[in-house]
């Protein structure tokens, strides 16, 4: 079944037509505790919703783990799910990955319905099926793909957000202008992240979930060209699940960043990436993002985390680099030293 995304301008009348859809026997909507505040005043008062069992978990990705998802599956049974009924995900890519786990799931798998309320989730985690907790402290480790039957993207969710959460989100939307065109890419770097424009972003979430979309229609289950969606992400899963280790957890879309860093430091090395396009793409990561304080110590853990990455064949660490903008190139291999000259890159301030 495809999966149906949705710019909401109406989010009542496109809700309730989601609903319907599913026609759904009992109505459940997951959030955590951060968006059950911030979040679900703006529907608990719908007329579609009236009936819906609230599920609450602890906020954070530190919970999208197997004790949260087994809460989720508890909450599921005593309220009197069954295979008819539907889940709505209120949140952003912890609830929208965890609740998608539970869902595709539970007896067998249920409808649900993805409502992302971060930047992150509207661009990333809500669409393109992919479902899934961390676990053994590695990201996504467990997981599977299943649709949403509708994702509702409607803006008026990033009012809650903080500026974090925003450029946390942000930092995939510059990884689709990197593999989409110099002109997506070109918006995305001038953007001015500090002072948003809600309406302009409102348009270039649209387009970047275009470019999400028209991947993982290609490619649903990731066996070719769905990998250019991991671009960033191997060594930025690594600095995720490194950062969770020391107990000072940074958000996915900051991994993310600084895992560009790296790639296309890799890019430029091993694909020819032009060097004036590298330097004005991490020239806006450092303005925006910071940095991430690891040493030449934090190596080889940064290393054995790289070979857990699920992209990876015969023990050999798989890249998603690029040769130019839009100009993808997929399944590629570095050494231990070419690896290790990326993070020196990165820690000597790029």
């Amino acid at each position: 079944m495809k999966q149906e995304v949705v710019i909401s301008d109406y989010l009542e009348k496109d809700l309730s037509t989601a609903i319907a859809a599913c026609a759904p026997d009992k109505l459940f909507v997951l959030v955590d505790e951060t968006t059950q505040t911030r979040c679900w005043s703006k529907l608990n008062h719908l007329t579609c919703l009236h009936d819906a069992h609230l599920i609450t978990v602890a906020a954070t990705d530190t919970h999208k783990d197997i004790e949260t998802l087994s809460q989720v599956w508890k909450a599921l049974s005593n309220g009197g799910a069954t295979r008819h009924s539907c889940l709505i995900n209120l949140g952003g890519g912890m609830i929208t990955d965890l609740g998608g786990f539970a869902a595709s799931t539970f007896k067998r798998g249920i409808s649900f319905i993805n409502i992302p309320t971060t930047l992150l989730g509207m661009v990333d985690a809500a669409v393109g099926g992919k479902t899934g907790i961390n676990f053994n402290g590695l990201k996504n480790e467990v997981g599977t793909f299943s649709d949403a039957r509708v994702v509702l993207l409607n803006t008026l969710f990033l009012d809650t957000l903080d500026p974090q959460n925003l450029r946390s989100g942000y930092a995939e939307m510059l990884k689709h202008g990197l593999i989409s065109n110099t002109e997506t890419w070109a918006e995305l770097v001038n953007f001015p992240l500090e002072t948003p424009d809600l309406k302009q972003l409102q348009d270039m979430v649209a387009q970047s979930v275009q470019v999400k979309q028209r991947i993982v229609e290609l490619d649903p289950h990731e066996q070719a060209l769905r990998k250019a969606l991991n671009l960033g992400h191997t060594i930025g899963h690594a600095f995720e699940s490194w950062a969770l280790k020391q107990g000072r957890p940074i958000l996915h879309g900051y991994a993310v960043a600084y895992g560009l860093v790296c790639e296309l430091y890799l890019s430029a090395l091993k694909t020819g990436f032009p060097v004036d396009k590298m330097r004005q793409t991490l020239q806006f990561i450092s303005t925006h993002y910071g940095t991430l304080g690891f040493t030449c110590d934090d190596y080889p853990l940064l290393l054995q985390l790289m070979q857990h990455d699920k992209k990876n064949t015969s023990n050999r660490i798989n890249f998603t680099l690029l040769a130019d903008i839009g100009e993808i190139k997929i399944d590629q291999t570095a050494t231990e030293d070419e690896i290790k000259a990326a993070l020196d890159f990165y820690r000597e301030g790029c």
